[in-house]
């Protein structure tokens, strides 16, 4: 009678382990971060974050707006310096706020003479505080979506 419980126990042990075994040697696809969006969220360097960052350019590239949400978790006003093709331009972001470039009647970040059409990654530095200054390849996309059209910069 106790090989029968043992054997039953051993089987059962067997068909839980067979089924749940996958989980403790394969990662979990909901534990993997990634941007949801048509942008890249940049690591931060400083104490700024950056989020959801994508470039919409003119038809030839040569003009490009830059798009994103400017995250401040911090107690103090901080300046996020945007790096492109040797041209920077600051952000200002308050304390405890976001400034969303594009969105909310916050303009664009204009970068002109670049090269970069529509489907290539522009090399971007971004720096804020005393971080070092992060270099991400940001996608550029064109105005074919049509929640990208506005951002489309006018020549």
């Amino acid at each position: 009678m106790n090989t029968r419980r043992l054997a039953s126990v051993a089987l059962a042990a067997a068909v839980v382990l067979g089924t749940t075994g996958c989980s403790m040697i394969s990662p979990q696809a909901t534990t993997i971060p990634y941007s949801a969006a048509d942008g890249v969220n940049v690591p931060a360097s400083g104490p700024l974050k950056v989020r959801n960052a994508l470039f919409v350019a003119n038809e030839d590239g040569t003009t490009a707006n830059f798009l994103a949400a400017v995250v401040n978790d911090t107690d103090k006003a901080e300046t996020l310096l945007v790096g492109v093709d040797g041209t920077t331009k600051p952000i200002r972001v308050a304390a405890h706020s976001s400034v969303s470039l594009g969105y909310d009647k916050a303009e664009p970040l204009e970068f002109t003479g670049l090269d970069a059409p529509a489907g290539v990654d522009l090399s971007t530095s971004f720096q804020s505080g005393d971080g070092e200054a992060v270099v991400y390849d940001v996608p550029v996309l064109d105005g074919t979506l049509p929640y990208l059209a506005d951002f489309v910069p006018k020549d």
